[in-house]
Formats: structure tokens, C-alpha cells, sequence
């Protein structure tokens, strides 16, 4: 047993050892930082919680956190819906099967910045010729508002996780017992009466992971905000991590920018193991 015992250690003990070195001592580090002047250079002195105190009376700052948060709820719901939707219809027997699901899927495999450029080109561009054809004004100058901003960031981010999100959908859907969905065709259950007590409940640990997913993906938006808006018009679609990079590297301003990260991580830390939490209990009561 002993010998087993030091077996397990030592081979898990290069990736302790790498998680320590490249996540919890650099975490641990930039905690300290965010109550001082740190500078990126020195550390500077010790300034308790001062940064803490100044970034909740930043109005940029709470305005990022506000949007960051909308366009996760709204992001979230869509993606996990589109996904679900996605997975139902490549498992239903259709002959096209495996040429829907890697097509779904494929968007998840471009980079968040070249989407970005994509969609830019889609919404400025095409928007404006077929708004000109159509004789749509509101098709014109997308991105050019908050409002458009604000879609055009949901739409690129359903567009690219819905697949990713829909091969864990389709990994339970597949677990499904054929017995309990023959039985209750038999007894005269329509799809909708079969999908929900039947197909839902067994597929509610798949919601877990999914909304996790979706969850921290979203509050975490970086590339994609970049190349799709900038952030602009006058930084009203900019999310929270655009908004701590800013702080960063454009104001010099690293020890407030660590403690805008620190909350950050606070954030969606609680909310991520909350719904966790809150998912797990559903799944017991259905």
C-alpha cells in the first residue's frame, strides 16, 4: 500500500508541482500586488486597500461589469438553447448525421480574434448591402451602437461555443435508454411529453457542465470583444477583461488593474460554484 502510495505521488507530483508554479504561486503573487503601487516594475508601497476602495467608485469599471453581465445572461441562455436544439436534431436519426455535427461544431474551431474580423466584415459590410437593397436602415452601421454592439457580440458568441456545447449535449443524449423512449411512444407520449419527462431530467447533468462552461467562457470574453468592437462606441461594449487590460497596460496602473482581476475572479468564482450548486440540487429533485 505504501509503495502504491508513493507510486501515485510521484507521477502526479510534475503537474502539482506545474499547477503551483503557474497558477497558484503567480494568483497568490498578483493578490499581494493589488494592495500596493506595484508599477509592472517595483512593487512600490504598501497601500492596504486602497485599490479596492478606488475601483468601486470607477464608473467604467462597473459599467464593463454591468454589460459583462448582461451579455453572459443573454449569451448563456442562447448558447446553451441553440446547443441543445442542435444536438436533438443530429441525433435523430437523420441521414446527414455526421456532416451536421462537424459542421456545427466547426466554427468552435476558429481562433476568437479571426472570428472577430469575420463578423466585423459580416455586420459592416454585408448588413449595409443587403440593408441598402432591402431598403433597411436599421441594417445599416451595425456596430455603430451600443444596442448593435451588444447583439453583434451575443450572435458571434452563440455562433462559436453552440457546437462545443452541443457535443456534450449529444454524449447524453446517446446514454439515454432506448427501453424508457419505446415504452413511452407505446403509452401514446407525444415528442414534447417525451422530451420533457422523459429526455430533460436525464439529461440534467449536462446542463451542469454546460452552464459551466458557458458560464465562465462568457464573463471571461477577451479576443473576441477586441476584434469585433474594440470596445467602442466610446467603450459602452466593453467587457471587463478588455476594461482591467486597458487599466494595465494603457494607464500603468498595474496594482489597481490586479485588484479589478482579484474581484473579478471573486465574481465569477461565486457565481460559477453557485450554479453548480444549484444545478446539482435540480438534478436530485428531478
Amino acid at each position: 500500500m505504501r509503495t502504491k502510495d508513493f507510486a501515485y505521488w510521484l507521477f502526479l507530483a510534475p503537474v502539482l508541482i506545474a499547477f503551483t508554479l503557474v497558477v497558484v504561486m503567480p494568483m497568490l503573487l498578483g493578490i499581494y500586488y493589488s494592495f500596493t503601487s506595484w508599477n509592472g516594475i517595483t512593487t512600490g508601497e504598501f497601500v492596504g486597500f486602497q485599490n479596492y476602495i478606488d475601483l468601486f467608485k470607477d464608473e467604467r469599471f462597473l459599467d464593463s461589469l454591468w454589460f459583462t453581465t448582461k451579455f453572459s445572461v443573454v449569451s448563456v441562455i442562447l448558447i446553451n438553447f441553440i446547443g441543445l436544439s442542435l444536438a436533438l436534431i443530429v441525433t435523430s436519426r437523420i441521414k446527414t448525421s455526421s456532416f451536421l455535427r462537424t459542421t456545427f461544431f466547426m466554427p468552435n474551431l476558429i481562433g476568437g480574434l479571426i472570428l472577430g474580423f469575420i463578423w466585423q466584415f459580416i455586420f459592416i459590410k454585408v448588413f449595409a448591402s443587403v440593408g441598402e437593397m432591402v431598403g433597411m436602415e436599421s441594417l445599416m452601421g451595425w456596430l455603430s451602437t451600443t444596442e448593435t454592439g451588444f447583439w453583434g457580440l451575443v450572435i458571434l458568441m452563440s455562433w462559436q461555443m453552440a457546437g462545443y456545447i452541443m457535443v456534450i449535449y449529444i454524449a447524453y443524449l446517446q446514454g439515454l435508454p432506448n427501453e424508457l423512449l419505446e415504452a413511452s411512444e407505446i403509452d401514446g407520449a407525444s415528442s414534447f411529453q417525451r422530451f420533457r419527462y422523459i429526455v430533460f431530467p436525464l439529461v440534467a447533468p449536462a446542463f451542469t457542465v454546460s452552464m459551466f462552461l458557458t458560464l465562465s467562457n462568457t464573463f471571461k470574453l477577451y479576443d473576441q470583444n477586441l476584434s469585433l468592437t474594440g470596445g467602442g462606441p466610446y467603450n459602452s461594449t466593453e467587457m471587463v477583461a478588455m476594461e482591467i487590460f486597458k487599466t494595465a497596460f494603457m494607464q500603468n496602473a498595474f496594482a489597481y488593474a490586479q485588484a479589478k482581476a482579484v474581484i473579478f475572479f471573486l465574481i465569477v468564482a461565486i457565481i460559477a460554484l453557485l450554479q453548480v450548486y444549484w444545478n446539482k440540487r435540480r438534478e436530485v429533485e428531478m
